[in-house]
């Protein structure tokens, strides 16, 4: 049988307005040097789709094929070449063209807040797991936004399955973050048939990005039958500080968010069980999802929001699977 484990009870979880006239992208979530670590980061499918273009959209396309959409705050890191000059002279702002592109590659990021997901930890309460995924959804539809391809966005919660259908260009990056803003996470995951669009809506070699704390069997069957159907999936696995390190002393009340139970014990007693239990559970899982053909990384809350992407995309990742 698996190993099984329980998750502690911690508490869940400015922007001047812009100058009339100039439509500024809204980038959401994301600190100024994620967003410039981020130009670094390159997503690239294993197997490429030959009616969809090949390599690295080499084009990044200037030109031709390219329309404007709208402008930005300059930001470090950004060409000048980007910059629009005659706009700089009359507002004495740096402001940034973005443009819709065509895209070769469709990404789905799909979100997991079920009620497990609102975990914080003690240390920081207003920082939960949901926090991390949508940081984590907003940073991959800025590097898909760079590249010019299309995404697609799933949040997936109690409730039920909310869809923003694959586009490109900062409009739908723009819809998809008020989106993930609306976010709440709750219950667990819902029926099959509720998911059924989800299944309709994602097109054979597209890519799967699960962003999920990885505790519902519901989300780990998903991803199976997503890889099974030759989508191309890959999972961020979202742990809280206090489940890497499981820091607590004296007695405390541990309770499972969604199933209700509880334990109570010394946390100095529990920890070398608790920790020995839990990596050997993470294993069992990435051992799996490996047997699907899926990478995994993992992401702690303490971590900067653009780790997991560096490990999935990084030069090496795709020659194997499973967890950093």
């Amino acid at each position: 049988m698996p190993t099984t484990w329980s998750r502690p009870c911690c508490r869940p979880c400015p922007r001047p307005p812009p100058e009339p006239g100039i439509v500024v992208s809204t980038p959401g979530f994301l600190p100024p040097e994620v967003r410039a670590r981020l130009r670094q980061v390159k997503i690239t499918p294993r197997r490429a789709s030959g009616d969809r273009g090949f390599g690295l959209h080499a084009s990044r396309s200037r030109g031709a094929g390219m329309e404007f959409a709208q402008y930005r705050p300059y930001e470090p890191g950004d060409e000048p070449r980007q910059v629009d000059w005659k706009l700089y002279a009359r507002s004495d702002r740096y402001f940034v063209r973005e443009a819709e592109r065509d895209s070769p590659l469709t990404l789905w990021i799909l979100v997991d807040a079920s009620a497990s997901m609102a975990q914080a930890d003690g240390a920081r309460p207003d920082w939960s797991r949901l926090d991390a995924a949508r940081g984590l959804a907003a940073a991959t539809m800025e590097v898909a936004l760079r590249q010019g391809d299309r995404f697609g966005l799933a949040l997936v919660n109690g409730d039920g399955l909310v869809l923003q259908a694959a586009s490109a260009g900062p409009r739908h990056r723009n819809r998809c973050l008020l989106a993930l803003g609306a976010l709440r996470a709750g219950d667990g995951w819902p029926s099959e048939a509720a998911l059924a669009p989800l299944y309709e809506r994602i097109a054979p070699l597209d890519m799967v990005l699960l962003v999920s704390d990885g505790f519902d069997e519901a989300a780990l069957r998903v991803a199976e039958r997503l890889a099974a159907a030759r989508r191309e999936v890959l999972m961020v696995r979202v742990l809280t500080v206090e489940e890497r390190d499981f820091p607590f002393e004296g007695g405390h009340l541990f309770r499972d968010i969604e199933g209700g139970g509880e334990l109570r014990g010394d946390g100095a007693a529990m920890r070398a069980d608790f920790l020995q239990r839990f990596g050997v559970a993470r294993r069992e899982q990435t051992a799996r999802l490996a047997a699907a053909g899926i990478r995994q990384v993992e992401y702690v809350l303490d971590e900067p929001l653009d780790l997991p992407l560096r490990r999935l995309f990084a030069a090496d990742a795709h020659a194997g699977t499973g967890a950093s």
